[in-house]
């Protein structure tokens, strides 16, 4: 489902698992002081490597960013590729991810980036060693995208993205498991640019960028090549299904195209099945990208995904720029 309440709101459940999120940050703090001083090594795969990542557990919209900077940057002449964990995947090893790979093989997120960055699109667990191998691979390749990754020392970086979900901001404060956490608010000091997906960027992050995930056309899963506008579905009830890590702000945005939903929240990274979107009374059923490519297989005539991009602020492919400029004169 979504975020626990308890990392939103400073309640009961929040105090009692203080103990065990003071030892989480010192752990943390701990492992980033073995990084900075060099006690752990890093490694820099010879082009310049951009992190979009966060500092809180759960979605904030970093995918579809990744996917901004490869089209922005393929628009300027460059070669990105971008590398991923590739969450929920059982194999490790360093691979590419084919356009029409199963989300089993290599995750929902890297499936989703291989159909539409239109560059290469590779996943393994150890980032540094992913990126060494698809340079191997493909050695016109001059920009490297990490999406997610910003806690992932191993893999040195020349810019770093910190992206926060403008509706929940960063909850109530506190690190894993009594919040959202997983680096204290001031490392957003030493990134390079801070992006809030929606929201008042006017409060605590004055000088964060902003972005907006925009969508009114739907795909049929069955037939991909039909896609619809939201006017399709008026006067009828949607199930709307969403395995993400804030399913409120898709369903939020499908009130806002006017359809009426019946919400069907499930937890981020859901492995679905036929039986999960068998809803029984024939309305049509609609989803994000992101559980898309793991429906595709057992979608009927009415299962549907909702095509989104990404609105950024213009100054962020600038800072990038100058960034890129920077290593190509000290390169």
């Amino acid at each position: 489902m979504s975020a626990p309440e308890h990392w939103q709101h400073r309640k009961l459940k929040s105090l009692l698992l203080l103990p065990l999120a003071a030892l989480f940050a010192a752990l943390a703090a701990a492992r980033r002081f073995a990084w900075r001083i060099g006690l752990l090594g890093s490694r820099h795969p010879g082009v310049p490597v951009i992190v979009v990542g966060n500092i809180t557990a759960g979605g904030t919209g970093k995918t579809p960013l990744v996917l901004w900077l490869a089209r922005f940057l393929q628009d300027k002449g460059k070669h990105p590729a971008i590398i991923s964990r590739g969450y929920g995947a059982v194999r490790r090893d360093p691979r590419p991810v084919p356009p029409d790979g199963n989300a089993a093989d290599y995750g929902d997120e890297p499936c989703l980036m291989a159909r539409r960055a239109g560059c290469p699109v590779w996943v393994g667990s150890n980032r540094a060693g992913t990126a060494e191998a698809m340079r191997r691979a493909h050695p016109d390749i001059d920009v490297i995208l990490s999406d997610d990754g910003l806690q992932h020392y191993r893999l040195a970086r020349d810019f770093e993205i910190a992206v926060i979900d403008g509706a929940r901001g960063l909850g109530n404060g506190w690190p894993l498991p009594a919040g959202p956490l997983r680096e204290p608010p001031s490392r957003l000091a030493e990134v390079d640019a801070v992006v809030i997906n929606g929201g008042n960027t006017s409060g605590a992050f004055p000088r964060a960028l902003t972005m907006r995930l925009q969508g009114v056309h739907f795909r049929n899963l069955a037939r991909p090549q039909q896609v619809v506008t939201a006017a399709h579905f008026r006067g009828m009830t949607v199930h709307a299904a969403a395995g993400i890590g804030n399913p409120q702000r898709f369903f939020g945005h499908l009130r806002e195209l006017g359809l009426a939903c019946i919400e069907h929240p499930f937890p981020d990274h859901h492995p679905y099945r036929a039986a999960d979107l068998a809803f029984g009374d024939g309305a049509p059923v609609v989803m994000t990208e992101k559980d898309a490519v793991k429906c595709a297989a057992f979608a009927g005539a009415d299962h549907w995904a909702l095509i989104v991009d990404a609105e950024v602020d213009a100054r962020l492919g600038e800072l990038v720029t100058a960034r890129l400029s920077q290593a190509a004169r000290h390169g």
